[in-house]
């Protein structure tokens, strides 16, 4: 598990490593080009459920901690996803499409985040 630090309280969101390592990839790419966009995500039964959403925006700062000593492989076609969404201005935490699969849904399943 990985955690993004948000925001100037370092508000802590765990998740996969392997989920924040394509998030970062696709958050990084937006904020190079100095855009702001939502980023958003189902809570965990766990913590009550419901949904949250952040403002993401390049002055705020953000952080990205892995656990995992190994950066993970990267599935090209979850990026895609991930971009086409924070392009429309809401980057929304979605499983990750299984490659061959042919389904044009697959990836939009959210795959719910735990808060601390």
């Amino acid at each position: 598990m990985g955690l993004l630090i948000y925001g100037p309280a370092a508000a802590e969101i765990e998740m996969d490593d392997r989920l924040l390592a394509h998030l970062r990839i696709v958050i990084l790419s937006k904020m190079r080009n100095h855009e702001a966009f939502s980023l958003s995500w189902s809570v965990d039964a766990s913590q009550g459920s419901g949904r949250e959403t952040l403002w993401v925006h390049p002055a705020i700062p953000l952080r990205f901690r892995f656990y995992g000593s190994r950066p993970p492989a990267i599935n090209r076609a979850w990026i895609d996803l991930m971009v086409a969404a924070a392009h429309r201005g809401d980057l929304r935490i979605m499983a990750e499409p299984v490659p061959g699969d042919g389904d044009s849904r697959a990836g939009y399943a959210e795959s719910p985040i735990v808060s601390r």
